[in-house]
């Protein structure tokens, strides 16, 4: 019977704590690997974001209000997008949530409420003035509010090139084809009458 030399041992007890050693998952977009991708949104294929336009075709842009790949094809692979809100007196941005992306909110002008619900549902809120930042999760409910006396300017951050929106009152009232009223009534606990009318407010 021939026995393993100590190296031996040693290579075999590396290769099993690599095998069995997890490896951390990554939820977040991947890295990029060149200085620039600006995405193709005309390509007919996508392994994970959209393929990059050749160098040759890229050119400097400018955009206001919401700039995610979709709208700002530079930001393909570079894992960030942002939004502007411009919230007149008592503007809300409803309940909705970004299911691939975690926020931050920093209030430029006026007085904005900003507030989340975790999963275990404990509110979190601040009314934020200019220069003041709020971090939001990803996935978790929240919003922002407008309670000062002037038009307010906020800019959000997403760690995402597409960040997702999901708002909750549209999600519920809005979908074609429409959610059951047996869902609806048993889920908020009312009548029909009741969820007939909200429907009715978002055209449903």
């Amino acid at each position: 019977m021939v026995g393993l030399s100590n190296s031996a041992y040693q290579l075999l007890f590396f290769l099993l704590v690599l095998v069995f050693t997890p490896f951390p998952s990554h939820s977040a977009d991947p890295d990029p690997l060149q200085d620039i991708c600006v995405a193709d949104l005309n390509a007919t294929f996508s392994v994970n974001g959209y393929p990059c336009k050749p160098i040759s075709q890229v050119s400097a842009g400018v955009l206001v209000a919401a700039a995610d790949v979709q709208s700002f094809p530079g930001l393909n692979t570079l894992g960030i997008s942002m939004a502007r809100a411009d919230l007149s007196v008592g503007g809300l941005v409803p309940p909705h949530t970004h299911p691939r992306a975690s926020e931050t909110v920093v209030v430029i002008k006026g007085k904005v409420l900003v507030g989340f619900v975790t999963t275990a549902n404990v509110y979190y809120s601040k009314v934020l003035t200019a220069g003041q930042m709020f971090i939001i999760p990803r996935g978790l409910v929240h919003f922002q509010l407008n309670v000062g006396q002037e038009k307010a300017l906020i800019l959000a951050s997403f760690n995402s090139q597409l960040p997702g929106v999901v708002v909750d009152a549209t999600s519920l009232f809005a979908t074609k084809p429409a959610i059951p009223n047996q869902v609806l009534t048993k889920a908020f606990q009312v009548g029909d009458d009741v969820i007939n009318l909200i429907k009715s407010k978002f055209g449903a």
